[in-house]
């Protein structure tokens, strides 16, 4: 079973990445091919609708897109600018759109967020929980992460509760996705 894993940023220290991280290290490698996408490797000029009429649309939007044709399920964890998507995410996003709007192909997600603040990234998860299913992705379940810098030391979830929470979501989601 295919499993494509991303996280909404391209910071090369981005906590949503080590979110990402924690998870797949829960699962058991002989059961799952884990691809991992890293947004710096679809970087494409800003979409606008006069640079696609003049270019056509960037090879990384299909090659992007084709990740997600090929998955059996998705894990994803959305960091927050400014109260929604990262830039670098967004246009990726809105690129792929002009492939085909069913980005995810109809596959089974795993959403979550985290930020330093006590919101988890509340803000993009609430739009990307709305959004995503409208572009194809069957959100089986989310998961917020509060204050990223209290409660993630050393690759895991240190707050018993939070950790237990993100466990039995992960849980849940492999179940579903079987």
């Amino acid at each position: 079973m295919k499993i494509v894993a991303f996280a909404g940023s391209n910071s090369s220290t981005s906590i949503n990445m080590q979110l990402v991280n924690c998870v797949l290290s829960m699962l058991d490698r002989d059961q799952y091919e884990i691809i991992r996408l890293n947004l710096n490797d679809f970087e494409m000029p800003l979409y606008s609708i006069d640079r696609e009429k003049a270019n056509g649309i960037p090879d990384e939007a299909h090659e992007f897109r084709a990740y997600f044709a090929d998955a059996d399920a998705i894990i994803c964890s959305m960091a927050e600018h400014n109260r929604s998507y990262t830039v670098a995410f967004k246009n990726i996003f809105d690129w792929s759109s002009r492939v085909d709007l069913n980005i995810f192909g109809g596959k089974k997600m795993l959403l979550m967020s985290t930020s330093p603040g006590g919101y988890g990234g509340g803000n993009v998860m609430s739009a990307a929980s709305g959004f995503f299913p409208k572009c194809g992705a069957e959100v089986v379940d989310t998961f917020s992460l509060p204050k990223f810098y209290d409660n993630f030391k050393e690759g895991k979830v240190v707050n018993e509760e939070l950790d237990s929470e993100l466990k039995g979501k992960v849980d849940a989601f492999l179940k579903h996705i079987k």
